[in-house]
């Protein structure tokens, strides 16, 4: 779900998009290929849902939404993120206050 990369760390997500409220609901799969949960409440319509979710990744972060960018799976429920300035302990240390 986590890994280290240069000037910051990736984030493998699988968005659920048209849900009632933008939340962490949990963990998809298992092992490696895990991947955080989020339901967003933007539907996945001109980008709005992928918006919605580099919003919710930096304040959940407390980076700058600026530090935040789609890697890979712009246009899937599977989505790779940048998340810069931060180290891998540090996310899950964060992560583990709210799964």
């Amino acid at each position: 779900m986590l890994r280290e990369v240069s000037g910051g760390v990736t984030l493998a997500v699988r968005a659920q998009p048209g849900a009632k409220k933008t939340a962490i609901v949990g963990v998809y799969g298992e092992g490696d290929s895990a991947q955080l949960k989020i339901a967003v409440h933007a539907p996945p319509v001109e980008g709005r849902a992928n918006e919605a979710l580099v919003a919710f990744l930096a304040e959940l972060f407390g980076v700058p939404k600026r530090s935040v960018e789609i890697v890979s799976g712009e246009l899937s429920r599977s989505k790779v993120f940048f998340v810069g300035s931060l180290t891998v302990q540090q996310m899950r240390s964060m992560l583990s206050k709210v799964i």
